[in-house]
Formats: C-alpha cells, structure tokens, sequence
C-alpha cells in the first residue's frame, strides 16, 4: 500500500485578505477544513502543514496535523514556487527517515473538497498508472466568449466569426485547474520543474459547486455560504 503524504502550505502573508488561512470558517480556522478532511481519508498516511509563521502552526496541531518545521524566509514570499514549497517538505521529512511514495498537496483556501474526492482522485492515479492527477472543474463560461480588450475599447473581432453565431451550449466544454487537489509520485516530482508538464498527468473532475478556490473576501463569504447549506 502506498505512503502518502498530504501536504497543506499555508504561509502567513496574504496581500488580498489578511490571514485567510486562520479566519473563522463555519466556526473553525480555514485551515481546519483542509487538515480534517486529510486525516479523515483512510489512504492518507500524514498530514503535514508547511508554514512561516508559529500562530497557523498552532493552529494547525490543535486540529491534528504535524507540523515539524517553519518554512524559511525565502519560501515564504509570494514568488516562491509551489513546487519548492513541495520539495522542500519531502526532503526535510526523508532527513528525518519519513519516506512516502505519493504527495497529495492540499491547499487551505479550496475548503469544499471531500473525503471522497481525495479517495476518488488517488484511484484515478491508481488506474491510469499515473504521474500525478490534478483536480479540474467546468469552465462556469466558455473562455471562447472572452478576450483581451484594445485600449481605445473596441470590440471589433471581439469574438472570433466562427464562435458568434454558435450557441453556448453548442460550443465544447473547457475545464480548468480548480486547485483543490495535487496529487503526484514523489519520485516523478523530484524529476519535474513543475506540476504540469508531463504526459502522464491525468484530471480529476469536481462539480463547480466544490471547486471554489479562496482568493478574496467574495470568494471566502460564496464558500462559507455554499458550505453552510451542506452543513
């Protein structure tokens, strides 16, 4: 059976709402989402949060997850890559003779994940023999309907001729990363410069209504609502 990892990063700065990954949702920390749903999947063998600052790691190990190191300064900065953030867990962990076979990264800021969609998306990597599985969702609008503007605000050739007159039902379905759920071989992660490029990454669809990624306050109270009603 395989060891895996589940990973939660949650650096302490945040430019568009201060704090996010410990505000009260549904009575609990952001983060409290994450870390429960991880230890409540039977597949995953550790929960870990990667953090800079010790008031989210407190947090975060009332709740239940290990938190064995503060991230250093130049992972906690905005520009810092997922992937580093990643890779410098997994190698901190294997000095400490933690070794895992899978990484399943988790971010605070998608709370509407379950328990099921982690264990659906572990079976997804199973079938395909997989490098990784990514978890999508349905593109809310088609992105054939949209496009740059000119800065005199013309819409001229706005949309191209062949999609104007085309309904939207008729056009074909686009998905998007929903950024719920990473997860990869650690061994293929170790030999990638990023999540994405490899032929053997598969996706793992969510309906819209859990794929709700946290960037701002509309997005905190439209997740804190939609969990309300299935709560």
């Amino acid at each position: 059976m395989s060891k895996i990892l589940a990973l939660i990063p949650a650096r302490g700065g945040s430019k568009r709402l201060k704090g996010k990954n410990i505000l009260p949702f549904l009575g609990k920390p952001l983060i409290a989402q994450s870390v429960e749903v991880a230890k409540a999947c039977p597949l995953v063998t550790s929960v870990v949060v990667s953090t800079d600052t010790e008031d989210i790691a407190e947090v975060a190990r009332e709740y239940g997850a290990s938190v064995p190191f503060l991230r250093p300064s130049e992972l906690s900065t905005d520009k810092a890559s997922s992937l580093d953030v990643v890779l410098h867990a997994i190698n901190f962990l294997e000095k400490q003779g933690e070794n895992y076979d899978l990484l399943l990264l988790l971010q605070p800021t998608s709370p509407l994940r379950t328990v099921e969609d982690i264990a659906l998306a572990i079976k997804q990597y199973k079938n395909k023999n997989a490098d990784g599985v990514i978890s999508v969702t349905e593109c809310e609008h088609s992105p054939l309907w949209s496009n740059v503007l000119p800065t005199n605000m013309q819409l001229d050739n706005f949309i191209s001729d062949e999609i104007i007159n085309r309904r939207s039902q008729d056009l074909p379905t686009y998905y998007r990363l929903n950024g719920a759920i990473y997860l990869y071989s650690v061994e293929a992660l170790k030999k990638r410069e990023s999540f994405f490029y490899s032929p053997n990454v598969y996706a793992y669809v969510m309906p819209n209504e859990r794929s709700i990624d946290i960037d701002n306050k509309l997005d905190f109270d439209f997740a804190e609502f939609i969990a309300s009603k299935n709560v």
